[in-house]
């Protein structure tokens, strides 16, 4: 069972993370979580470029490692990148040395202040110790200069493209339905979640380029 919006009292009980940006805008924040992947992040690239669209990769350390060209291509198409561990871990059944020693592998690739948990599972313990200064510090020392204050970002929209149960049409309702101004919507940028991908990203950004809304990165 998942939640296609987020619900208050989760924005209440991890009031530190991010889950959605300014309300007062029409901007929208799509991202995509466990790339990159051959053909599929190509599809994400080309649909997001047709629509003049820039999102925020949430990338898994090890298949950047597997292929660093399409990881490449989507730097280069100035997109923004977060890390998203190596191994994409399941913070609440992993002890919290584990996880931040594989999000700080997956950092040396990333180079990013920008982190989504695996399944959006974290513990407490696990959030603070990401944002202590010793982990800001090896953060911020490999991103060049930007700002190295360390953002913990989740979603108020879960499109549900990873389920592979669901109908794409159905998929394509759950984000229009529940998208507003400052949404921050995700997708997977994985062959499991394709079908349904390709079938509803680019009948959102129509959509929503239709009612005047922008597509920024994080």
């Amino acid at each position: 069972m998942y939640l296609i919006k987020s619900p208050l009292l989760l924005k209440w009980y991890y009031p530190s993370l991010v889950w959605n940006k300014s309300r007062s805008e029409k901007v929208i924040y799509l991202t995509f979580d466990d790339g990159p992947i051959p053909n599929v992040t190509d599809f994400i690239l080309k649909t997001l470029k047709a629509f003049n669209a820039k999102a925020t990769f949430f990338c898994i350390g090890d298949n950047i490692q597997k292929h660093p060209e399409v990881f490449n291509r989507v730097k280069n198409d100035g997109h923004a990148i977060g890390n998203h561990t190596f191994n994409h871990l399941k913070g609440w059944k992993t002890d919290n040395e584990t996880y931040l020693q594989n999000t700080i592998k997956c950092q040396k690739l990333t180079q990013t202040n920008l982190f989504r948990p695996p399944y959006g599972r974290i513990k407490k313990s696990q959030i603070r110790s990401l944002k202590s200064m010793l982990l800001n510090q090896a953060f911020g020392s490999q991103i060049n200069g930007t700002d190295s204050n360390l953002q913990i970002i989740m979603w108020d929209v879960l499109s549900g493209d990873f389920d592979i149960n669901l109908a794409p049409e159905k998929c394509y309702q759950n984000v229009i339905k529940h998208t507003e101004n400052g949404s921050i919507i995700v997708f997977h940028d994985s062959l499991k979640a394709f079908d349904r991908l390709e079938y509803t990203l680019p009948r959102v950004l129509k959509y929503f380029a239709k009612k005047g809304f922008a597509f920024a990165t994080l």
